[in-house]
């Protein structure tokens, strides 16, 4: 009897020792998404800097083609909005 009492203390202190390793990595797994999760938004902050500084520079270079997509995507809009609400009735 008192080898199987000794023998459960190291089970259980294996258990312990796996549990914690568990957590370790799962710790570590999240902490990696995080990072990375983090550096994208950065990137993607950044691209889209990019992207406002472009369209700012070719609306001053062809401020007239700019006016005329902002029409037409107006239209389009517009014309969509409407479709969906004839749609509901």
């Amino acid at each position: 009897m008192s080898a199987d009492t000794l023998k459960v203390p190291a089970a259980v202190e294996d258990a312990l020792e796996e549990a914690a390793k568990i957590k370790s990595m799962v710790a570590d797994a999240v902490e990696d998404g995080v990072r990375t999760a983090l550096k994208a938004i950065k990137q993607g902050r950044h691209v889209a800097e990019d992207m406002i500084g472009e369209a700012r520079h070719a609306t001053r270079q062809k401020p007239f083609q700019a006016l005329g997509i902002v029409f037409a995507a107006g239209v389009v809009a517009g014309g969509l909005l409407t479709w969906i609400g004839s749609r509901r009735r």
